[in-house]
């Protein structure tokens, strides 16, 4: 199995006053993240603004990140598309900046078969040495990934893992229950973590982790550690923050609570705009309810 570690932070893209990428601040973010408990980081995946990114960007950001903060986590580079060609080309340039590994959305909007998401998969894993995570999010993408599909989909080498969001327990549950020992189903959901791991998950692949990432780490340690009240008590401590952080389209809510709790996290690249008044008011008693800093 690999040492990957249990939370990683699928992390947000800031940007300056002018809408270009805060390179920067993206490194001091990836920073705080470590230093509150992220095992690891996702690069320009969905909450990332990935859609709004060039390769350019993307690949700068690999760079940056991989170089600051590489040898104290684990550097995972969002490359995928709904693109199979593009997707491996990315994967190509991702894999020169030095990452860990690699992720890989479902393509989205041309809804693929179960047998096309084999071929896809399987064509960005030989194009590339580095550990491939395949990410199911069919409330984005469209289009499911069965089971079968990650079971056949991890007899291959290199693809270890997945990140399930489709929220659906049973499905994640059979994930755990046929696949083998040593392949990582992540959550992607923060609020299904302590019930996926209660099924065998790994860990997670966080949103919240943005701003209660110590929290979440003591969830998962005290799980690991047989303490399941602990763990139960954090759950239930952690959720209105995982439910405030999508009561409207991710990453808005994580961004803008970002923000204002002193973190200059910036905008937004259209088609993403800010909140409306009544989230932002919901936001800010979220961060009061976590004692958080709130700049009014």
């Amino acid at each position: 199995m690999l040492n990957w570690g249990r939370l990683f932070t699928a992390m947000v893209t800031p940007f300056n006053k002018d809408g270009d990428v805060d390179y920067k601040e993206a490194v001091t973010l990836a920073r705080k993240l470590i230093s509150h408990g992220s095992d690891g980081i996702v690069v320009c995946g969905t909450t990332g603004e990935s859609p709004t990114l060039t390769d350019e960007e993307k690949v700068k950001l690999f760079e940056t990140i991989m170089d600051s903060a590489g040898k104290e986590a684990t550097i995972i580079a969002g490359t995928g598309s709904n693109s199979t060609h593009h997707s491996v080309e990315l994967t190509k340039k991702a894999e020169k900046t030095g990452v860990h590994g690699i992720m890989a959305v479902g393509p989205y909007y041309n809804k693929p078969t179960q047998k096309g998401f084999i071929k896809h998969f399987t064509e960005i894993a030989k194009n590339t040495s580095l550990p491939v995570i395949v990410y199911n999010v069919p409330g984005r993408t469209g289009s499911n990934i069965l089971p079968d599909t990650i079971k056949e989909l991890s007899k291959i080498e290199n693809i270890v893992a997945v990140k399930e969001a489709s929220g659906d327990i049973e499905q994640i549950g059979e994930i755990i229950n046929i696949t083998p020992d040593g392949f990582l189903v992540f959550s992607g959901d923060d609020s299904k973590t302590f019930p996926i791991m209660c099924l065998g998950g790994h860990g997670i692949i966080s949103v919240a982790s943005h701003l209660v990432g110590s929290k979440m780490k003591e969830m998962i340690n005290s799980f690991l550690q047989g303490d399941l009240k602990g763990a139960r008590e954090m759950h239930y401590h952690l959720m209105p923050m995982f439910k405030g952080l999508f009561m409207t389209s991710s990453p808005i809510p994580v961004k803008m609570a970002l923000n204002m709790s002193g973190f200059n996290a910036g905008g937004f690249r259209l088609p993403l705009v800010e909140a409306d008044e009544d989230v932002v008011k919901k936001l800010r008693v979220l961060l009061e309810h976590y004692n958080i800093k709130c700049e009014k």
